[in-house]
């Protein structure tokens, strides 16, 4: 009877210990279940934020590229016909007022105060059209500035009528001073013409 009931207890026991263990494998099977849910929205959360990433990447590298484009100088810019006409005017302000301004210290006509106002509003002149060359050189540089090629072209214009305007103030500047010196020399001579009718 001990036997029995030994052997009672000892199937129920395993009974126990089996249906346990079933319930241990469902919990087992349950865990994987949700670990591989957690592993799969895992796996989406990063694809999802590596193509945020990407994307947003991607357009910091598009503007990037767009900004360098801006850095950068093309053809048509640097082989604009005002970049030239830019420079030959620079060079005739230089010559023509060398060649005015020797004339006007050989002529006789300005006293030392007069040439060196006229020796100063050149050196303005000067410095100033340096100033456009100088603004010029930046433009046509790459990696000076981030401007579209239509802001450089306008930017160029725009010094090209400034060194016009500046030839434009010399030679009419020049022209006022030549005319000066003329007429202070037509009447020295008609001085010279009258000391000499009566001083003979």
């Amino acid at each position: 009877m001990l036997l029995a009931c030994f052997g009672t207890q000892s199937a129920n026991g395993q009974a126990e210990q089996i249906e346990q263990l079933v319930l241990d494998i469902g919990k087992l099977t349950e865990f994987k279940a949700i670990l591989s849910d957690m592993k799969e929205g895992y796996t989406i959360l990063t694809k999802g934020y590596n193509a945020v990433r990407d994307i947003s990447e991607g357009n910091f590298n598009l503007h990037q590229a767009f900004l360098d484009a801006l850095l950068a100088v093309s053809p048509t810019v640097k082989n604009y016909v005002k970049v030239a006409q830019i420079v030959q005017n620079q060079l005739k302000i230089v010559q023509e007022y060398k060649a005015t301004y020797s004339q006007l210290q050989n002529c006789g006509q300005f006293n030392p105060d007069e040439l060196i106002y006229v020796s100063t509003v050149y050196s303005n002149l000067i410095t100033a059209s340096l100033t456009n060359i100088t603004d010029l050189t930046t433009i046509l540089t790459a990696g000076s500035l981030r401007m579209s090629d239509a802001e450089r072209l306008a930017a160029i214009d725009r010094l090209d009528q400034d060194m016009t305007d500046k030839l434009t103030f010399l030679r009419s500047f020049n022209n006022h001073t030549v005319v000066l010196a003329l007429q202070r020399a037509k009447e020295q001579e008609n001085l010279n013409q009258i000391q000499k009718m009566y001083n003979p």
